[in-house]
Order: structure tokens, then C-alpha cells, then sequence
């Protein structure tokens, strides 16, 4: 059995790819944090570039779903690593949230959402009577 090093593993597979005329995929997955706190969730993500326009937010019960794209130019790089092309994320939280009352915003390159917990989601209080 043969066992190869190779310092730069990918520079070999966009070579072929090259020759093969087909460029690597440029989806991905976009990464979140998401957060629970007593009467919401919070969700961040790194969105560098991308501008309110570009998004496309949907909220059905407990499923959010995260959708946009980042501009692709036609230059040649020698090392990329910023993201470029389409993603969609999608997120199922564990209790279902109000989708008119969520709000986001895009702060430095990071997007924020806030999505309120539903009512019957939340927990209640009940006070006990001593006679």
C-alpha cells in the first residue's frame, strides 16, 4: 500500500477540475449560533457584503428558513476564501415562534434575528394560595 502527502491537496482536484471544464461547487452551508433565551431565540450569522436586499428570511411555525447569494466576480484568485454563490439554511427550533413580531438587522457584516417565542410556547407562572 502506497501512502502519499501531498502539501496542498486541493491544488491537484482544481486541476482537474480545470481540465475537465467544470468548476468546483461554490454553495455552502451557511453557519449560525443560535441562541434560546426566556422569550426568544436569537440567531447570528456572518453575511459579509451582503446588503437587507439580498436576503430572503421565511418563517413558517418552528422552521426558519435563510436564503441569499454573494456576488461573484470573474477574477482569477490565487488563494479564495471568502464565500461566494447561492445558500440556504434552514432551522427547525424546538418551539414555534411569532413570525410577525420578528426582527432583523445586519450589523457589520453579521445578521441578527430576533424571533419571539409563541404565547402558548412560553412558560407560565402559577402562584400557589397558603390559607
Amino acid at each position: 500500500m502506497s501512502y502519499y502527502i501531498t502539501p496542498y491537496p486541493y491544488r491537484q482536484a482544481r486541476r482537474m477540475a480545470r481540465m475537465q471544464d467544470c468548476a468546483p461547487s461554490a454553495n455552502f452551508a451557511l453557519s449560525v449560533n443560535v441562541r434560546e433565551q426566556d422569550d426568544e431565540f436569537v440567531i447570528s450569522a456572518l453575511v459579509p457584503g451582503l446588503k437587507a436586499d439580498d436576503l430572503n428570511i421565511q418563517i413558517l411555525e418552528d422552521v426558519v428558513s435563510l436564503e441569499g447569494e454573494f456576488k461573484q466576480d470573474e477574477a482569477e484568485y490565487l488563494l479564495r476564501e471568502l464565500p461566494h454563490g447561492s445558500f440556504r439554511r434552514t432551522l427547525r427550533l424546538s418551539t414555534a415562534v411569532e413570525a410577525d413580531k420578528a426582527q432583523a438587522k445586519i450589523t457589520d457584516g453579521v445578521l441578527t434575528l430576533h424571533l419571539p417565542k409563541a404565547e402558548s410556547a412560553r412558560p407560565k407562572t402559577i402562584k400557589v394560595n397558603v390559607k
